[in-house]
Formats: structure tokens, C-alpha cells, sequence
């Protein structure tokens, strides 16, 4: 969940109702009250969102308090900010990973083509020159392409590797799942890359007046290219320059630790809400024949919720290359940061004995959904590398491949997941079809 151009009283509104609805649910529960199991998912799932949405706001003030005080600029501060949001993310995953492992692994993924397809469907939005060329600003061309890259060929190599040991048997656990030291050793590389990616963000970018140059004096990737005649310097759709340090509020320890110390707080109690629902969700599809992809899904679409709202609220101001820092990071940090700890926490998990291991001793089951969801984010990745790279700009063609090849990725999945246990799907009438 990335973050980064929210405001506003409307995360402090969502902390305060998503408490009093969570509240409301597990008040029930623990009076014994037979409620309808609609009426408590609904509550759970509507107050875990909100109170997770406030969270993430709430960790985002804390490190734009922080950019103040160290003089980040403001792509930087968001892109910091949104990996600081995914903190509620991580522990929400957390707890959907204690109740059901496969389907935390399949929304994780899931989560990065519905980040691509808003990355694509954004790229649409940004103001364009005369020649309809969206420029991008230069930490993204420069930086995120290569952590496309990186993923794409993560991807490419996992897939390839559960595929080849579910055909043939392969491994300790005879082809039936991924062992905890795959797990952890996938987990340690996604997070180094990740780690080396933010210091050289912060070491590169955070002194620029602009997201369109560097703190080393590395020029954007389309700097020098000839612009069409009449086009205004930033008509490519950069945000305007970032305020001066001296120009921006002060920034406060106290804040950054009250605001860290409540996003962190609240994270529990939205995530094992949010947890909560996840498990009862899954239950009532499978038990109606649906596959846990359709579950994922709907479960990867709220997790990008309160993305789509900070994209929405720094794009109305004009801030458009903290909204494309946003989209991006909803891509880039699922596989470098969310993906990894989710990989760790199953392989702890098992060892410790939270969740259990398949029958043979492994933890994350080789499968249609888990293998297709890796499988299909190599093509999606590598889309974006190509649209992003190429001369740090986006055309409408570019545009156009992004949507319809993420969309039909999204559709695949969901269209050809298995049913549940073989069951059947429902026909249109409510019974199973023929």
C-alpha cells in the first residue's frame, strides 16, 4: 500500500469510525450474540479498512514530519511515506497469513497486477505536450525501472522453478510446496534489493529542488530531447517544484513518534480485523464452489483502497508526480517489501507451529493459483520496465498496451481459477450449472 499526498480530517474520521465499527464486532462476539455472519463480516471488513486506511495516513505524517527535519523534497518524502504506509499492510498480511497462508500469498500477488493495471490506467490521467508524451519524473525512469526489472526476472526464475518441481516431483517436499528455506532465502534477497533501492533514493534524489533531476546531477532520462514547439517546460506533467525547507512547516521529533507510535497501534487492530474477514470471506466463496482466487482478488482490490485515494487527492492538487510515485510504489513495494515478509512470516510461522505444513513439509503449496499469480506478474512487470524505460515517458500507445494487457491478466485469473474442492460454480439461476 503505497502512500504519500492524503490530508485532511478524512484519516482521523476513519481511524475514529473503523474503531467504533471493529468495535461493534468483536463487542458482539464476545457478548455471545448470534448475529448474522453477513452483519460481522460487514463490520469487520468496513471498520479493519478504515481503521488500516488512518493507519497508513497516520505513518505517512509521521515521515513527512521526518522529511521536514532532514530537508527531503517532496517525491522523496512520498515515496518514504509510502513505504512507512505499508506498515499496516505488513501486519494486516500478517494475520491473513496465520489464518490462511495460500490466500496471503495469492492477494500479495494479485495486489501487483491490480498496482499495475492502476499504473497504467493513471498514466492516461497525467498531463501530456503537444506531441502526447507524459514525462515521468527522473527517481522513477531511474531507480523503479530497475526494480522492475529485478522482479520480473524474480518472477520468471520462481515460477519456472515450481513449475519444474511439481512436474517432477522434485525436492524434500516431492513437488507439493516451497520449504521454509526457499522461502527465507527468497525473502532476504527481495528485501536487499529493496534496502539498497532506498538508500540510493534517499542519497540520490532527496537534496533535488525537482523530481525531474538528482542530487548528483543526473539528468532525466528524456532531458535534451527536443520539445514541440510551444510546449511549456512542464508540460509533460511533473508537479511543481517542491517548497523550499525554510518555505515548509517545521517538521517534529514528538510528532514523528506520536504519529508513528499511533499508525503502528492502529495497524494491529485494523489488520487482525481485516484478517478476520479475510478467513470468513474465503469460507463463504468456497463453500459456494468459487476458487480463493476470486477471494484474493476481492481482497487485493480494498488492500489498494486507500492507494486509490491518495492518488485521487494528490492528483486534484496538482501533485502529479507524488500520484505516479503512489501508483508506482503499489507495484514496486508488494514484491520488495510486502512479498518478503509475507515469505518470512510463513516459513516462522510453520516453524513455530501457528500454521501447518503440507504433508510432505512444505509451506507454500505449488498449485494453479499460487504458480499462475507468479507466473503472469514476469510478462506484467516486464510491460512496465519497457513503457517506463524507453525514454522516460509515456505515449498514449504505451498507455493503451498497460490496460489491456493488465487487464486481461486480472481477467485470466480470475475467469480460469479452479473451484473450491471441485465443486461446480453456481449457475446463473443460484444452482450448479450443467
Amino acid at each position: 500500500m503505497a502512500g504519500g499526498g492524503g490530508g485532511g480530517a478524512l484519516w482521523v474520521g476513519a481511524l475514529v469510525g473503523g474503531g467504533i465499527l471493529t468495535g461493534i464486532a468483536y463487542g458482539l462476539e464476545a457478548a455471545g450474540v448470534h448475529a448474522p455472519e453477513a452483519l460481522l463480516a460487514t463490520l469487520l471488513a468496513a471498520g479493519g479498512l478504515a481503521v488500516v486506511f488512518g493507519s497508513c495516513e497516520a505513518m505517512i505524517q509521521a515521515v513527512e514530519n521526518l522529511g521536514r527535519i532532514l530537508g527531503w523534497n517532496h517525491f522523496v518524502a512520498g515515496t518514504i511515506a509510502g513505504v512507512a504506509s505499508n506498515i499496516p499492510e505488513v501486519v494486516m498480511v500478517g494475520f491473513v497469513v496465520a489464518k490462511e497462508p495460500r490466500v496471503a500469498f495469492v492477494v500479495v500477488l494479485l495486489t501487483i497486477h491490480v498496482g499495475a493495471l492502476a499504473f497504467g490506467v493513471y498514466s492516461g490521467l497525467l498531463p501530456r505536450d503537444a506531441r502526447g508524451l507524459a514525462r515521468l519524473p527522473a527517481p522513477l525512469t531511474q531507480l523503479s525501472t530497475d526494480l522492475y526489472a529485478c522482479a520480473s526476472g524474480v518472477f520468471c526464475a520462481m515460477g519456472g522453478l515450481m513449475l519444474v518441481l511439481k512436474v517432477t516431483d522434485a525436492g524434500d517436499a516431492r513437488g507439493e510446496g516451497l520449504l521454509a528455506g526457499d522461502l527465507l532465502a527468497l525473502g532476504a534477497a527481495l528485501l536487499l534489493v529493496f534496502a539498497v533501492n532506498i538508500v540510493r533514493l534517499v542519497k540520490r534524489f532527496s537534496g533535488a529542488t525537482d523530481a525531474g533531476e538528482s542530487a548528483e546531477g543526473v539528468p532525466p532520462a528524456s532531458e535534451g530531447e527536443p520539445r514541440a514547439e510551444g510546449a511549456e517546460p512542464e508540460a509533460g506533467g511533473g508537479a511543481a517544484p517542491a517548497s523550499a525547507p525554510d518555505a515548509a512547516p517545521a517538521g517534529r521529533w514528538s510528532k514523528v513518534l506520536g504519529y508513528g507510535a499511533l499508525g503502528v497501534a492502529a495497524s494491529v487492530l485494523g489488520g487482525h480485523a481485516v484478517g478476520e474477514f479475510a478467513d470468513a470471506l474465503v469460507k463463504a466463496l468456497t463453500a459456494r464452489g468459487y476458487s480463493e482466487m476470486i477471494g484474493a482478488l476481492l481482497l487485493s482490490v480494498f488492500a489498494c483502497a486507500g492507494v486509490f485515494i491518495m492518488i485521487a487527492t494528490a492528483h486534484a492538487k496538482g501533485l502529479y508526480d507524488i500520484a505516479i510515485a503512489n501508483v508506482s510504489g503499489a507495484v514496486t513495494q508488494q514484491p520488495f517489501l510486502v512479498l518478503p515478509v509475507t515469505l518470512i512470516l510463513m516459513a516462522v510461522f510453520a516453524q513455530v507451529g501457528v500454521i501447518e505444513p503440507l504433508p510432505h513439509g512444505g509451506i507454500l503449496a505449488i498449485d494453479f493459483e499460487t504458480t499462475s499469480v507468479v507466473f503472469f506478474a514476469f510478462p506484467v512487470l516486464l510491460m512496465l520496465w519497457k513503457s517506463v524505460n524507453d525514454d522516460g515517458r509515456v505515449n498514449w500507445l504505451e498507455t493503451a498496451s498497460m490496460i489491456a494487457l493488465f487487464g486481461l491478466v486480472i481477467f485470466f485469473l480470475a475467469e480460469h481459477g479452479p473451484p473450491a474442492n471441485g465443486v461446480p460454480l453456481p449457475g446463473p439461476g443460484g444452482a450448479a450449472g450443467d
